[in-house]
């Protein structure tokens, strides 16, 4: 209630207010209440029943590389918390926004239960129209929604907070095309989080801040 409670007061400063201050103090609010309504959702608990749903399967074409795919339809899928997220017709993917040290975890993105979630993870880190935070989360329910096993979704959940590239804004580099992108995981760093994910099976926050303090 309390990021309620701010969101309305910075609403009623932006009314009071004038002039490019004004315009600039409701941006600031429109921020805030969108953050506020991201952090609501992440808090709705996603059971086995409500990992969201996939358009259908999709079609695509391998080209003369060997490493990317094209998609020849679109690919939809609707997460836990509504929100829409589309790999479009022609979008080109080749597994590099997942570090590719994990691949061994469950196979190539391209085969296997993860398949789809993977398409849609490429297309969003190439796009980077959303938070970064957000695609990575979208990643594990699509893999749970696809029928991935717990331990094995929550571990590529580890590997992306841990390993993923990351951007601040829009504008960074996108993932390169054609390019699979090295991991630099430390020797047995794969048992070791596989075996703490099966002892203690973390929820999504304790695996965010475990990943968050390896990356200093």
């Amino acid at each position: 209630m309390d990021h309620i409670r701010i969101v309305a007061l910075l609403v009623a400063l932006a009314l009071t207010a004038c002039g490019p201050k004004r315009v600039n103090m409701e941006r600031e609010a429109a921020r805030t209440a969108k953050k506020v309504d991201r952090e609501v959702a992440k808090a709705k608990p996603a059971g086995a029943s409500t990992w969201g749903r996939f358009s259908g399967p999709i079609e695509t074409r391998w080209e003369d590389d060997g490493l990317t795919m094209v998609l020849l339809n679109e690919l939809r899928y609707t997460d836990p918390y509504g929100e829409v997220w589309i790999a479009p017709v022609g979008a080109r993917v080749n597994g590099a926004s997942i570090p590719r040290a994990f691949w061994g975890v469950i196979g190539s993105p391209f085969t296997g239960k993860y398949r789809n979630a993977s398409v849609l993870h490429d297309v969003a880190y190439t796009e980077q129209s959303r938070p970064w935070e957000d695609v990575d989360r979208m990643f594990y329910n699509a893999m749970r929604c696809s029928g991935v096993g717990v331990t094995k979704s929550k571990t590529m959940y580890y590997a992306l907070r841990r390993h993923g590239r990351h951007w601040k804004h829009r504008q960074a580099l996108p993932v390169e095309s054609g390019a699979l992108r090295p991991s630099a995981v430390s020797p047995g760093e794969l048992g070791e989080i596989q075996q703490w994910i099966k002892t203690n099976d973390p929820d999504l926050k304790q695996i965010e801040t475990r990943a968050a303090g390896q990356r200093q």
